[in-house]
């Protein structure tokens, strides 16, 4: 089970922090992965990690991954925020068996329901 929130609307330049709450398995032990859908548009990889992380091109050096292993939890820093990053984010633990920072959603399983960012310019 996994709890997406801290989405919002933010000005263009802003920041904002996604939480990705986990229940019912250990998180450290699964790559996650967050990804993102905006309307009319396929959904997308964020930033996944294993061991190493991906990042989008979109949003190198303005997003980091993270994980609270203590807590459960992972999240996703986002900064320099653009209009063109508003969408409903997503966070994904990777199946069984694998072990990737690949972004290729055919290899999560668990999925939030999302959480909508909206980037105002």
């Amino acid at each position: 089970h996994l709890v997406e929130s801290g989405g919002g609307t933010v000005q263009a330049g802003g920041s904002l922090r996604l939480s990705c709450a986990a229940s019912g398995f250990t998180l450290e032990n699964y790559a996650i992965g967050w990804f993102r859908q905006a309307p009319g548009k396929e959904r997308e990889g964020v930033s996944c990690a294993s061991s190493e992380i991906y990042y989008a091109e979109a949003v190198k050096d303005r997003f980091a991954i993270s994980r609270d292993n203590r807590g459960n939890t992972a999240y996703l820093h986002m900064g320099s925020l653009k209009p063109e990053d508003t969408a409903t984010y997503y966070c994904a633990r990777q199946k069984v068996g694998t072990w990737s920072a690949d972004c290729s959603p055919s290899l999560y399983e668990y999925w939030g329901q999302g959480t909508q960012v909206t980037v105002s310019s």
